[in-house]
């Protein structure tokens, strides 16, 4: 059995936003009592994590290096078609990837006691971002 949910974000730019309310509410939704859930985001300029939920400073600091990592406007860039930030947004989509997987037991995320799993938004500009949980 295989249930898929299409959830829409708003994102407000760069930053994170939890999402693992709205991926456990398609959980619970598929019916799928054990199993997998897979999490995808249909975009290259942002993508998914599952870490610390407990305190904020451990994003923060996600945030602080993947600055040095990727940095904005870097002149060795090509592709700049959609401002100083669009490379970046690419080079930390492919360091922090765009999918991800947790196991589902009695109905439910099997996620740690301090996991989330957050939208990572590396545009600086608000943007709409389609994530789809395919529950297997």
């Amino acid at each position: 059995m295989a249930h898929q949910s299409i959830l829409e974000f708003s994102t407000p730019g760069r930053g994170t936003r939890d999402i693992t309310d709205a991926v456990a509410a398609a959980v619970a939704e598929s019916g799928v009592q054990c199993g997998l859930a897979h999490v995808f985001v249909q975009h290259t300029s942002c993508s998914l994590l599952i870490t610390e939920n407990a305190d904020a400073d451990v994003r923060r600091d996600l945030e602080t290096i993947l600055a040095r990592l990727a940095p904005d406007g870097d002149r060795a860039y090509r592709h700049d078609a959609e401002g100083p930030d669009d490379m970046a947004a690419h080079v930390r989509n492919m360091l922090t990837g765009s999918g991800l997987s947790v196991p589902v037991g009695d109905g439910r995320l099997l996620l740690g006691t301090w996991q989330g799993i957050y939208l990572y938004e590396h545009r600086t500009a608000p943007h709409r971002r389609r994530v789809v949980v395919t529950v297997l």
